[in-house]
């Protein structure tokens, strides 16, 4: 993807402004995959994209007829939500243990929350009571902080992340299922290779025509039908992709077709990596919290998400693109610059800290000697940290954003550090070619 100082969207809402002024732009809601805009692609990309957007249209019916048709709830237990919800999925026990009625337990929770579709939401603690009929399939995932106007706003309060990748979801579910299939070769593992059928073939149904795959699905308009890079969603469902098509370990109950289905979903994962790398003069940089999925740039999320460079996700994508066996000029190009872009915005002798004050709030102070740090984006075009608040400002200093802000949201990483200690290994294998 390339990018050129006359074509950003954040980047191009930064404000000519004196030079005391705090906001340096006002960040701009991501837009949802439409048949208006369908229409602007190239002729020969138009049907793919629209029998996609068909397709989730027609799932999106499907999910909510499957629902009013059980009828009204009777008294049921409130799925119990929880932000580590995956915690309640151990992927780490020992291998008879998922053959034990705790493990199935979980297995039956996860099967009871399965959407028609076949993927599974987000926040929910899979070891408590089964889904009964006419429950929600996604508990409460509202923002409460949203007003109107505000981009994290869900287009229907009652039907949000019904289906989604963000948080581990549904990667978690199929990973915890394959092991309780294993677990169980015979007749009782049967509903779990079922359901898990379903699962893969949910995540098919879902992967956008370029190979990303968006934050929910069916669609839910907005930054949802972003490629999804935050939370690592992407590289994650790659991952699992990899695992499915290596018909070994965990999943060697897969039937070929579906590991060959998986391999090429894979493959098309990592085209649509290389493809969306953002391109500045010429030169490759590193990724963005979420791409466009027709523009294939990058686009905001929620208010104070604004859409820069992402160093923490671009980071887990380098790690990945590392660990592929026999990579592609094209892929090890990737690995050299992405890498060399990172060397080149680590923040210097500065800590992120409250100082023992929290009500005044973190700040980015100096701090001689002090390791390394990474903002978490970066404006393309410049390098240079961008900083959002709830209001939708942008700001170039950290420091002037809103205590709730400033407290509440991981402004600053080392995730960086991760791809040096892959990289000083495998640039031995794979030396850059000479400019």
């Amino acid at each position: 993807m390339r990018l050129s100082i006359f074509s950003l969207s954040v980047m191009t809402v930064l404000v000519a402004a004196p030079a005391f002024a705090t906001v340096v732009g006002v960040n701009t809601a991501a837009q949802a995959i439409t048949a208006d805009r369908i229409a602007t692609l190239p002729p020969e990309a138009q049907p793919a994209w629209r029998a996609y957007l068909d397709r989730s249209v027609a799932q999106m019916a499907a999910d909510r007829a499957a629902l009013a048709a059980e009828g009204t709830p009777g008294d049921f237990v409130p799925v119990k939500m929880r932000g580590d919800s995956e915690k309640t999925m151990p992927l780490d026990r020992a291998s008879d243990w998922y053959a034990t009625p705790e493990a199935r337990h979980i297995a039956d929770v996860i099967l009871s929350f399965q959407t028609p579709a076949g993927g599974w939401s987000k926040n929910q603690s899979r070891d408590g009571a089964l889904r009964v009929p006419g429950q929600p399939w996604a508990g409460d995932n509202n923002s409460h902080f949203a007003a109107p106007g505000d981009f994290d706003t869900a287009r229907d309060e009652h039907w949000h992340y019904v289906g989604t990748l963000d948080n581990d979801a549904t990667i978690t579910e199929l990973q915890f299922l394959a092991r309780v299939i294993t677990a169980l070769p015979g007749a009782d593992g049967q509903p779990y290779r079922t359901a898990f059928a379903r699962g893969a073939a949910y995540l098919f149904n879902a992967q956008l025509p370029n190979g990303g795959w968006p934050q929910v699905w069916p669609l839910e308009g907005g930054y949802h039908d972003a490629i999804t890079f935050n939370d690592d969603a992407l590289v994650h469902a790659a991952e699992l992709m990899s695992d499915i098509a290596s018909g070994t370990g965990d999943y060697a109950f897969v039937p070929e077709a579906t590991r060959q289905q998986a391999a090429e979903a894979r493959d098309r994962a990592i085209a649509c990596i290389l493809t969306t790398q953002v391109m500045v003069n010429g030169h490759r940089t590193v990724w963005g919290q979420q791409h466009d999925a027709l523009t294939e740039l990058p686009v905001a999320a929620r208010n104070f998400e604004p859409d820069a460079l992402s160093s923490a996700e671009s980071a887990s994508l380098l790690v990945y693109l590392m660990k592929l066996p026999d990579p592609s000029p094209e892929i090890v190009a990737a690995v050299h610059d992405g890498v060399n872009w990172l060397h080149e915005v680590a923040l210097h002798d500065v800590v992120w800290t409250d100082g023992g004050d929290k009500a005044a709030g973190r700040r980015l102070i100096a701090s001689p000697g002090a390791p390394d740090l990474w903002a978490r984006y970066y404006v393309a075009t410049t390098g240079k940290p961008i900083f959002g608040d709830r209001d939708k400002t942008l700001h170039d200093d950290v420091n002037e954003i809103s205590v709730e802000r400033r407290n509440g949201y991981a402004w600053f990483n080392t995730a960086p550090r991760k791809v040096f200690k892959a990289y000083a290994k495998w640039s031995l294998v794979h030396p850059q070619a000479a400019q």
